[in-house]
Formats: C-alpha cells, structure tokens, sequence
C-alpha cells in the first residue's frame, strides 16, 4: 500500500507539474548572494550598453521622418522609406557597404593569419627573456593614437615633402600624388591596421597555445616530430575552436568601420571615395556638413540590422557545420 507523502513535503504530481519552483527560487537568490561579487564586476558592462546601446534605440525612429527640431523625434512627420529609397536610388548605399564589407573581411582574414603565425612563432622563441621582449614590443603599435598614425603617413606619402617621393626623386623618378591615386589606398589602409592590432590580437592565440596539454608536445618529440610537423598537425588544429570564435564575432562587427583609422588616413579627400569611403565616414560628414540626421540614422539603423542578419545566418551554418564552434 503506498504510503501518503509526508507532511509539508510536495506529492510526486505536484513536483511534476511544476510545484517545485517554490524551493529552486530560494536557492536562485542564494546563488546571487554567492556571486555578487562577479555580479558587481559585471555592473560597468551592463551599465555601458544600457546607456549606450538601448538607450538610444528609440531614436533609431528618425530615419522614417523628416526630422526637425521643433516637433522632435516622435512628432515630426512620418515618411516611411523615403530616406532609405534615397540612399539606394542615389547608389551611396551600396558603395559603402561594398567598401566597409570588403574592408573589415581583408582586416578579419589577414589579421587572423597573421595573428596566428605570430602567435606560433613565439611559441617556438626558447629565450624567456627575448620573448618578452618581442611580446611588448609587438604590443606597442596597438596603444598609438590614430591620429599619430595619420601624421606619420602624411609624411611618408605626401607630394612635396613625404619620404617616398624624396626617394624616388632622388632615383631620378617623378613623384607620385599619392592622395589623388584612390587605388593604393586599400593597400595603405590595410597595412596600417594590420602593423596596429596583429601584435595585440595574438594574444587571444598564444593564451590557446599555452593552455594545450603539453604530454602532446613530450609525445610528438619523443616520435621524432619535427617543429613544423608539431604546429601542422597539434598547435594548428587545436587553435581552430578559436579561430572560430574569434572569426564570428568579428564578422557580427562587420558593418562597423575603424572611423578613426580610416578618418585620420584619408579625411575629407573626395577623389578617394570611391575606394575609401565606408558607413562612420560617410555618417559623420552627413551630420558634419549637411547637419542631415534622418539619412545617416537611415544608413546607421541599415548598419545594425545587416550585421544582425549576418551574424543570425553564419552562425547557423556553423551549426550545420560543427555545433562547437557555434556562439548559440
């Protein structure tokens, strides 16, 4: 004969159907008690994209009126699409997003290369001390100010003074004007980025490379592998979780141009648009010059909603790939 649950204590049904939530919230605050400390850590993360990332979202309603002052945002008249059919019409949209797409995949692919050969190269420096050494120095480039990089690249390529025309000259050649020629700007542009963030983005990879078991490494040698054999089949396929990662979430910023490295190289040099313009430098000369809220908001709300869509369908296909690699 089966005998009646206990006094106070939940019946089998009830645990079943639910009931049980009762005893899970206390020890859901309890936990929160326990953590409040990484709570309290994560506080300044929250606060940052509460004020500056859903704060604004409202705003995000001018690009379908024709914004002024006086009726504000939600009271001034209402145009549906009219501004995003401007932008596609005059043909400005696809142009910057050509440019900002192909930019940030040259910055995501070589970076990551580069990042990953680095990376393994000073796995294999055996000099503790010249590790170091090369690590802060590959470090540095990072913490420059763009606007340092702009004027050293002014004085590099200029047409009077700069030193490549000083150099060529003096080979008997004719100096070239350089910041007419939209061209050699993608390679310019390129090679800065790089030289900044590939000694700091390989961090993330020499961390991954510490963190492997090194019985591997003991096992491989005592086999007679070589270095090469070991960064080929150990250190490269171990670092692919990584770079997988990385590369997602790099590619849900792939809307988002380096205004201040693109701004500080080429400013409001109209003869390299063509080759040079992308979404924060258009946007910004929009509000600069024109003072035209409603059209950069229009490419702004454009900008999040196709990095939004692109991160959703890479990711699945991630999935249908390999679900580890996947962010969700």
């Amino acid at each position: 004969m089966a005998l009646p649950p206990a006094q106070g204590a939940p019946s089998l049904s009830a645990r079943r159907d639910g009931s049980s939530k009762t005893s899970d919230s206390p020890s859901f605050w309890r936990g929160m008690r326990h953590s409040k400390m990484l709570l309290l850590m994560c506080l300044p993360a929250v606060v940052f994209f509460l004020v500056f990332s859903y704060a604004p979202m409202p705003g995000a309603w001018i690009a379908f009126t024709n914004f002024n002052y006086r009726d504000g945002i939600f009271g001034s008249p209402f145009v549906g699409l009219r501004n995003f059919e401007f932008l596609i019409k005059s043909g400005q949209l696809w142009l910057l997003t050509k440019n900002t797409v192909l930019y940030n995949l040259a910055f995501i692919l070589i970076g990551n290369v580069l990042q990953i050969a680095l990376a393994v190269m000073l796995n294999e420096i055996r000099s503790r001390f010249f590790k170091k050494v090369s690590q802060a120095m590959m470090f540095l480039p990072y913490f420059v100010s763009v606007v340092l990089i702009g004027v050293i690249a002014f004085n590099l390529l200029n047409y009077d003074t700069g030193t490549v025309n000083t150099l060529i000259v003096q080979a008997g050649g004719d100096p070239l004007k350089l910041y007419s020629m939209a061209g050699v700007w993608p390679f310019i542009i390129i090679l800065a980025h790089v030289w900044q963030s590939t000694g700091y983005g390989s961090i993330v990879y020499f961390a991954a490379i510490m963190g492997l078991d090194q019985s591997m490494f003991e096992a491989a040698a005592i086999d007679g592998a070589s270095a090469w054999q070991r960064i080929v089949h150990i250190i490269l396929p171990s670092l692919k979780p990584t770079f997988f990662i990385l590369l997602l979430f790099s590619l849900g910023g792939i809307m988002r141009g380096n205004f201040g490295l693109f701004w500080n190289l080429v400013g409001n040099n109209a003869q390299l648009y063509a080759t040079t313009d992308i979404i924060e430098t258009a946007v910004y000369r929009m509000l600069l010059s024109q003072n035209n809220f409603t059209s950069s908001t229009a490419v702004g709300l454009y900008q999040s909603l196709f990095g939004f869509v692109l991160i959703l369908v890479v990711n699945w296909i991630m999935r249908r790939i390999n679900p580890d690699y996947a962010l969700f």
